[in-house]
């Protein structure tokens, strides 16, 4: 054989390898699918209901003024503290103190017409009997009797106007008095001024409604929070639950309580439809103060030593997952066809794919596909999901996502979806789920 033809040869097969091995690596290769997994373990699932709320003091007390006047002394200001019957504030009784001599004169002037009515009344009797005696002994008319009569019954109704217009004076003038009296304003329970409304020389008027002077807070070492809670969240709201809140003048500092009362009258604004929700809380260093904001996490339901599942394994559809690494596989190789057509195709065979589905998980098989374990969950915290009944058991893996496919230059394609993993250089979020 001629070495030309050696050479030939020689050049063929070093072609012909090299157009295989350039396929080889520039093929449509597709990788194993990866799945990340997280442990079934025991712990503790809270399930809490978040709202925000006020804070306000258990029992506020307005002190308020009966009568119209000018201010004439204040005996309180903010953040006084105040015994019951301390005095507060005055109210010019010059006014007033007039009135009381009036009617003191018209109590006296009553009682003048009182003795004078009486007097009256005892000269009608004594000529009524006189008359009487001498019609007996025929000595007068008829006539002159019944005059004496007339004249004495009247003189019994005078007397009795006398006496009404006594009982009269004298209620006038305790009214006055009681006037007088309320000019001097007390304090109607031990506490703090929380508020004041007016200052000295201000008018008060106090025609319709009794005008407030201030607000008195029983006890501030007893607080409350009054917050609003949405009726989807009030069925597992009772009273006794424990709440704990957050306030931003101490954002490191949680606060402890429980639910006091759940009052059933609802407020709806804007066709959203909300329950008042107390919640007492001690306060014994007023710390507290009246109208903050709070942050409230009231827990619903607390399951401790239990198996719990990430939610992660819960949303994790495997299905949904091939499809997304076909579809990716084929952007990267430039094909046009096939990724959505195999995900629909076994969405179809998979149990519970129509209608509600069924909470289920998937175990990894380190040689085959996923195995799908049906579950019965209970209470969540949002991060984990308590296990309330099923075949696994504390420690078997579940699939709680998809590694993200690498590109030809060792690129991720893109973000996966919920429920497929995060980035490989990503870290787990740290954010509170709702609901803590």
């Amino acid at each position: 054989m001629r070495p030309t033809t050696w050479i030939i040869g020689g050049a063929l097969l070093l072609a012909g390898l090299g157009t295989g091995g350039y396929v080889y690596l520039n093929g449509d290769q597709r990788e194993p699918v990866r799945y990340k997994t997280a442990k079934i373990e025991r712990g503790t699932v809270t399930q809490a209901v978040t709202a925000t709320g006020t804070i306000n003091p258990v029992t506020t007390v307005q002190v308020g003024s009966q009568v119209s006047g000018i201010i004439k002394h204040l005996y309180a200001d903010f953040n006084s503290v105040v015994k019951v019957g301390q005095v507060v504030a005055q109210i010019d009784p010059a006014p007033f103190q007039t009135a009381v001599t009036q009617m003191e004169a018209n109590l006296q002037n009553a009682l003048g017409n009182l003795a004078g009515s009486r007097t009256n009344l005892a000269l009608q009797k004594l000529n009524f009997d006189r008359a009487k005696a001498l019609f007996a002994q025929q000595l007068n008319a008829q006539q002159d009797v019944d005059n004496a009569r007339a004249a004495y019954e009247t003189s019994e109704a005078n007397l009795l106007i006398a006496e009404a217009q006594v009982k009269q004076a004298r209620a006038q003038l305790d009214t006055a008095k009681v006037n007088l009296e309320y000019t001097t304003i007390h304090s109607p329970v031990n506490g703090i001024v929380i508020s004041r409304n007016v200052d000295v020389g201000q008018t008060v008027a106090a025609s319709f409604q009794a005008p407030v002077l201030f607000t008195i807070a029983k006890d501030l070492t007893k607080m409350q929070v009054d917050t609003n809670v949405s009726e989807s969240d009030i069925g597992g709201i009772t009273e006794g639950k424990s709440a704990s809140f957050v306030v931003d003048a101490y954002p490191n500092q949680v606060f402890k309580g429980k639910v006091t009362q759940v009052r059933n009258a609802p407020i709806t604004v804007q066709n959203v439809v909300t329950y008042n929700v107390v919640i007492g809380v001690d306060n014994p260093d007023l710390q507290l103060r009246p109208g903050m904001t709070a942050s409230v996490s009231i827990i619903v339901a607390r399951r401790e030593d239990v198996l719990r599942i990430p939610n992660q394994a819960l949303r994790f559809k495997p299905t949904l997952a091939k499809g997304l690494t076909r579809i990716e596989t084929q952007a990267a190789s430039g094909s046009p066809e096939g990724g959505a057509k195999g995900g629909s195709a076994e969405s179809r065979g998979r149990p519970g794919a129509e209608g509600k589905a069924k909470p289920m998980v998937w175990l990894p098989h380190p040689e085959g596909e996923p195995t799908a374990v049906e579950v019965r969950t209970g209470v969540t915290d949002g991060k984990y999901t308590e296990l309330v009944e099923g075949s696994l058991k504390e420690g078997d893996e579940v699939i709680i996502g998809l590694d993200t496919p690498r590109g030809p230059h060792g690129g991720s394609f893109g973000s996966l979806p919920p429920g497929f993993g995060s980035q490989p250089s990503e870290r787990p979020s740290s954010r509170t789920p709702k609901g803590l």
